[in-house]
């Protein structure tokens, strides 16, 4: 599909830029689309027995997951001050398509994660006194607020166990946890818990949408939860639920 696309773009490059001929109907040609899949989701039975195997900070990422609608990477990249206890909110900074957002806090999560933070604090502290500390900043930030890498509410939600070289910088710091370690943990953790459909970090923040929309939320605040520029995007979980339970399959009326 994408070498299609890719050959057409060559050919309307060559006419169009190097023999400088415009064929009109070459921009009509239909292109080829990737074919509609539906996502995998968890039941709440599936959910509950996938987080009961996970433990410590992989239970935590993995909650944050299925009880915010957070993308991987979203969650890892969460700095301390993009979480609001108060308000019960979560703020996405620089998400997919370079958008902000807000998602909800889960009430359930709220003392875990403040344990979690003072354990996260006191390994910063220790960075701080044996001279490290210092987190890389978004774009120019770092230059404008100059003490600010070194500050809490700019620190790293999940770091890195170890720190390490910044091979753009030379600096040495702790980056955030990396992703696969949690692909792993989750990929793991489903085996454990018998679930025989392909399940990683992304079936949750599925599973957050198909259950919201399940429990009578609008398409709209999913949505934006979700951080979906287009609602048809998020109106693909309601393919999802129409093949559920609500629909009576014609067989079941003539078991006796």
């Amino acid at each position: 599909m994408s070498l299609s696309n890719q050959a057409l773009a060559a050919l309307l490059f060559l006419y169009r830029y190097v023999l400088d001929r415009d064929l009109d109907w070459l921009g009509e040609i239909v292109r080829a689309r990737r074919p509609e899949k539906l996502p995998v989701g968890l039941s709440r039975a599936e959910a509950a027995a996938l987080l009961s195997v996970l433990s410590g900070e992989r239970w935590l990422q993995a909650a944050l997951l299925y009880g915010t609608g957070l993308r991987l990477l979203e969650c890892l990249r969460l700095r301390v001050k993009d979480i609001d206890f108060d308000r019960n909110e979560v703020v996405v900074r620089d998400g997919k398509g370079q958008k902000d957002r807000m998602t909800i806090l889960p009430g359930t999560l709220k003392e875990s994660l403040q344990e979690h933070l003072q354990h996260v604090r006191k390994i910063h502290e220790q960075d701080l006194a044996a001279g490290f500390g210092r987190v890389l900043l978004p774009d120019a930030l770092a230059s404008k607020y100059p003490n600010a890498a070194a500050e809490w509410p700019w620190q790293w939600v999940f770091p890195s166990a170890q720190r390490s070289i910044d091979p753009r910088s030379g600096i040495e710091r702790r980056h955030h946890r990396d992703e696969s370690v949690l692909q792993k943990a989750v990929r793991a953790a489903a085996r454990a818990a018998g679930i025989s459909k392909p399940v990683g970090p992304h079936t949750l923040r599925h599973s957050f949408a198909t259950h919201l929309l399940d429990s009578g939320y609008d398409i709209r605040t999913i949505q934006e939860l979700l951080g979906h520029r287009d609602v048809k995007t998020t109106m693909v979980y309601t393919h999802v639920l129409r093949n559920g339970p609500g629909v009576r399959s014609p067989i079941d009326s003539l078991v006796p």
